[in-house]
């Protein structure tokens, strides 16, 4: 039997003595996945009890999105983009580089990619 899992999945992790957002994207996303994350991504930016959030998107799984959840990602942006005070993107495809320059465009907090966790991080708390 053949599937593809596809998911995106949501949390708060603390390293050290700061929190961040960290989100994880798998396979080919779809709009019911930002029907089911977008509610949680609101409540978790509540919940770090900052003006502005660091975020790790962890995108070493993605393979990309169906036409109308890239749509989806794009208003997500627009509505949050002013939330994020640092977006690390860790990946490992040259496309997904590409992805955060774009993303860089549309927040107002800065965005980079990174092929290291480790690095990722350490930026995230510089």
């Amino acid at each position: 039997m053949t599937y593809h899992r596809h998911s995106l999945s949501i949390g708060l992790e603390r390293v050290d003595h700061e929190f961040f957002v960290y989100i994880t994207a798998t396979g080919t996303l779809t709009h019911q996945d930002y029907e089911i994350i977008t509610p949680l991504l609101d409540a978790a930016i509540a919940k770090v009890n900052t003006p502005q959030v660091n975020v790790l998107v962890d995108i070493t799984r993605f393979e990309g999105w169906e036409l109308r959840a890239a749509w989806d990602d794009f208003k997500l942006g627009l509505t949050h983009g002013s939330d994020f005070n640092k977006v690390a993107l860790y990946g490992d495809r040259e496309w997904q580089a590409l992805m955060a320059k774009v993303a860089d465009w549309f927040s107002t907090g800065e965005v980079r990619y990174f092929e290291n966790y480790d690095h990722a991080v350490r930026w995230l708390q510089s």
